[in-house]
């Protein structure tokens, strides 16, 4: 039996015992629980919380032994919501329960740093076994600890390990399994100690287990490398190209398979669905272009966001990614955040939805959450089609410029949008703390880890926010497909004769201000809602265009004479100034329903509905004020 019940955050079952990885930043405790874990893991929220954490279940045997991967954290004194939840888990505080045995990793080439977290650890009165990790590192820097010594003075089993190729595992297995047999249901009286008697603690165990290091320190390769990577003119050029590549990663690479995945559900797979359903044409429109059409949208995202996880990963398995915050670190403490916010945002601008899903780089869950509100305003490439459409067919001599432009205001929004944030529900970070990392050597990444961590966050997408979008989705599809006119039946009734098409006649007045008073502008920002994609081809439905008319984006296509029409009606004559009202609100409103879902998902409902509503306000105002200041202009 499990010595303690399980919190509801932790789902195991009745009987089996939980064991919590402890340790700082950067000292191998996720790849630890990667190894352990398999592929028998799930990324999960602290309840009450935009905490992280991700469980899993270690199989021993035919014993399982559910596994719970805590934040990094220095200290079990909380300065962040991410170590309050480490610190309440390990002393059996809150709705997790307590853990029946900590597991605390600690670094062996800064040893100093990992014991004083051992020490409050073992104060808290949880069992608890120590796995030395970074041993490699350790001896390159001549500090090798004796383990023996170790065991001795800090009086809790030591087991060595290197979890990147799994050495250790067995004997962490071993001496885990001891100590669960040894668990009494009853929790030890905790040593109460301060700050001076752990330092104590920390010394004398030091002193007892590494010898006197060398009176030359060694200058390792990670040294040598660090003078190029974190050289103060070097290091931002470098920087610059790490992320580009990235980016590069998310919109030229990725492309092609996102295409392909979508391609497949909209064509092969729909027009097979459509020769063999039976029934009425409603029953295939509502098979194909609701359900069919939801679940495509979901899975051609998963390609997107493996190859932005592997990126993630190698960076941060690798070491560079602390290398780049530090790097980034005085662009951005400006507004509130430090320089791991620069991959988030950086991704952002290849797609929204891999870039909210990046901000569990972030330190901590404020910071994590304030940069998941500036990700929607970076400009994602579904944006670019409705770019390209609009400046071609009024701006035609400087259409490149138009857009270059667009994307210049995302990133002015970005900052705009970090004050702003920063001086109202965010006050609490306009003093931030300074950026303080420990780096770690760097890695060659281990592939297995690297894959099983990506199949995690992936299948956590598709499972959280795959069904918030598919099944939004086939509710778009219901509402463009129920008449309120007589001599249309259901699933066969144009745009503006459907409930979808009443609605966007109820929402074209209030973009009056803007010029945009159409309820074919109001229908196709609506579904532009959905997907940014879909904008286009919204307009060319409701402009009753075929297909080949869609795909048109100069300004002699007929899509693009039909909008120049309806905007010169809408604004009164001032299609220009309507039509940079158009592409800021493109630009400024809600991303796309798989980015709000994931928000939902990492955030919380209450702070994504809450960023939904600023959004469409902000965009709102901006659209008003293009349009009002161009109009007097012209």
């Amino acid at each position: 039996m499990s010595c303690h019940e399980p919190g509801p955050g932790v789902t195991v079952a009745a009987g089996t015992p939980t064991i919590a990885l402890v340790g700082n930043p950067n000292a191998g405790k996720s790849t630890l629980f990667n190894a352990l874990t398999g592929a028998r893991q799930a990324v999960v929220n602290a309840p009450g919380t935009t905490v992280e954490l991700q469980t899993g279940s270690w199989k021993r045997g035919a014993r399982r032994i559910a596994v719970v991967d805590l934040p990094g954290t220095y200290s079990l004194v909380p300065r962040s919501p991410d170590e309050q939840v480490a610190a309440d888990l390990v002393a059996g505080r809150g709705e997790l329960g307590r853990p029946d045995l900590a597991v605390v990793v600690l670094d062996g080439s800064a040893l100093a740093r990992s014991l004083y977290l051992l020490a409050q650890v073992c104060e808290t009165g949880t069992p608890v076994v120590a796995a030395v990790s970074m041993l490699d590192v350790a001896s390159a820097r001549g500090v090798m600890p004796d383990l023996e010594a170790l065991a001795d003075a800090a009086e809790v089993p030591v087991v060595a390990l290197d979890p990147r190729t799994g050495t250790g595992i067995e004997a962490l297995g071993g001496a885990v399994e001891k100590m669960l047999g040894d668990c009494r249901c009853e929790a030890t009286t905790p040593q109460e100690r301060d700050d001076d008697a752990r330092f104590e603690w920390t010394q004398r165990v030091l002193t007892a287990a590494v010898p006197t290091p060398p009176a030359v320190p060694v200058r390792s390769a990670s040294d040598r490398i660090d003078r190029v990577l974190l050289h103060p003119i070097l290091g931002v050029p470098a920087f610059l190209a790490v992320m580009w590549a990235v980016f590069e990663l998310t919109t030229v690479v990725a492309s092609p398979l996102v295409s392909a995945v979508a391609g497949f559900f909209n064509g092969p797979l729909a027009s097979w669905l459509r020769g063999v359903l039976p029934g009425p044409a409603w029953v295939s429109g509502l098979v194909v272009d609701g359900v069919l059409t939801g679940v495509g949208t979901v899975l051609s995202f998963v390609p997107l966001l493996a190859l932005v996880f592997v990126a993630i990963g190698l960076l941060e398995d690798s070491g560079y990614l602390a290398r780049a915050a530090f790097v980034a670190d005085r662009a951005l403490r400006a507004i509130g955040l430090d320089g791991r916010a620069m991959v988030p945002l950086v991704i952002g601008f290849g797609c929204n939805v891999p870039a909210m899903a990046a901000t569990r780089t972030m330190p901590d869950a404020r910071r994590r959450l304030l940069t998941g509100l500036l990700v929607p305003l970076t400009s994602c490439p579904a944006r670019l089609t409705v770019y390209v459409l609009v400046a071609g067919t009024f701006f035609p001599r400087s259409a490149g410029t138009v857009v270059f432009g667009l994307y210049v205001l995302s990133g002015l929004l970005v900052v705009l949008g970090g004050f702003v944030l920063r001086s109202t529900a965010f006050r609490d970070l306009r003093q931030t703390r300074p950026l303080v990392l420990a780096l770690p050597a760097y890695h060659l990444p281990r592939l297995k880890p690297l894959l099983l961590s990506t199949w995690a966050r992936v299948a956590a997408f598709v499972r959280g926010a795959g069904g918030i979008i598919a099944g939004t989705l086939v509710v778009v599809w219901l509402l463009s497909a129920i008449p309120v006119t007589g001599g249309h039946t259901v699933g066969e009734v144009p745009v503006h004769d459907s409930v979808y098409g009443r609605v966007a006649d109820g929402i074209a007045p209030v973009l009056a201000p803007a010029g945009l008073d159409d309820w074919r502008i109001a229908s196709a920002l609506t579904t532009g809602f959905v997907a940014k994609e879909v904008v286009v081809g919204s307009l060319a439905q409701s402009f009753s265009l075929d297909a080949a008319d869609a795909g048109a984006t100069s300004p002699s296509g007929a899509l693009g004479d039909r909008l120049r029409t309806t905007l010169e009606e809408s604004s009164s004559g001032h299609a220009t100034a309507a039509a940079l009202a158009f592409l800021v609100f493109v630009l400024a409103y809600t991303p796309c329903l798989a980015t709000v879902a994931e928000q939902r998902r990492v955030f919380g409902g209450r702070w994504a509905a809450g960023a939904v509503g600023v959004q469409l306000t902000f965009a709102w105002l901006m659209a008003v004020a293009v349009f009002q200041l161009g109009r007097m202009i012209a």
